[in-house]
């Protein structure tokens, strides 16, 4: 395993912590805003770059994964990113936002995937949206939850017939957003009988309909400061083990998904991370930046 890439600590400025500290909301409970604060409003984003050993059509497949986690002002009506929050504070919503992406190779042909969730910071409410894609050479997939009046509605296009176009109400909290919440503070994680929404890739690579599903959500403590939450899906033969830190920031340093077949056949896909840095990586566009990748392990 390769060792783990830091940037050096950043400089934070205690100002401006005092004012964002000033100007948020109350926080969700075990959400320390001090503590949350020195470390996600930094003005960058951390990447998390993971080996990723994918199952696809019964083979393992050698790939990366990356996960970005950053906070950004979110709108409350449009469920989008907002442009300008200063000019509508009361439609501004801070949000903790993970972009996922998967990247490995079948045969001849890659695939490409990227997930998106976004999970209030401040509010005691579900992710107001996620999204999903995957494309590979067959064609291109697309999935968007919106969370409404109470449920989430969602909407499914695909380039095969029997799954697109489609749109249902889903009643259930979301697999991908344990990811987040994990980020926020562990213990936001519901425990015990759970009906969550499997993750919006896999239910696309299985084929399987987009439902909410009876799961058991539990977690143990296995040494060294690590936790591990494991989620069980009786009903569709779907086990999910998240392995984080027990400390904040609660970094995620690996997954393991594992898919037993209605034939008995079993795929088991891991993620075991590599490097981590923090880098404002939106404003390093230019052919200069391009060593940070290898830096990343990329």
């Amino acid at each position: 395993m390769q060792k783990i890439a830091r940037q050096s600590p950043v400089v934070f400025f205690p100002l401006l912590i005092v004012a964002l500290m000033a100007c948020a909301p109350e926080n969700r409970e075990g959400v320390v805003e001090t503590q949350f604060a020195s470390y996600w409003y930094q003005g960058t984003a951390e990447i998390n770059v993971f080996d990723l050993q994918q199952s696809r059509y019964g083979e393992l497949r050698q790939g990366k994964a990356v996960m970005i986690f950053v906070t950004e002002d979110f709108s409350k009506s449009k469920q989008v990113k907002l442009d300008a929050p200063e000019d509508r504070p009361s439609d501004a919503q801070k949000v903790l936002k993970l972009n996922m992406t998967r990247e490995f190779v079948t045969g001849v042909y890659p695939y490409h995937t990227m997930l998106s969730v976004f999970t209030p910071v401040y509010d005691e409410s579900p992710a107001p949206k996620l999204t999903a894609s995957v494309t590979e050479w067959c064609g291109q997939s697309f999935t968007q939850l919106n969370y409404k009046t109470g449920k989430y509605i969602a909407k499914q296009f695909s380039y095969f017939e029997s799954e697109g176009d489609l749109e249902s109400k889903i009643d259930g909290k979301t697999e991908e957003e344990l990811f987040t919440l994990i980020r926020l503070h562990p213990d936001l994680v519901p425990l015990g009988n759970v009906t969550l929404i499997p993750s919006l890739i896999f239910q696309r690579f299985a084929h399987i309909p987009l439902k909410g599903e009876q799961a058991t959500i539990s977690r143990k403590a296995l040494g060294s400061d690590q936790t591990e939450l494991k989620v069980v899906y009786e009903q569709i033969g779907r086990k999910v083990a998240i392995r984080y830190q027990q400390l904040f920031p609660y970094e995620i340093t690996g997954f393991t998904e594992t898919w037993t077949k209605e034939n008995g056949q079993q795929e088991v896909t891991t993620a075991t991370r590599t490097h981590l840095r923090q880098l404002p990586y939106w404003k390093q566009n230019e052919k200069v930046y391009e060593s940070l990748r290898k830096e990343l392990g990329l």
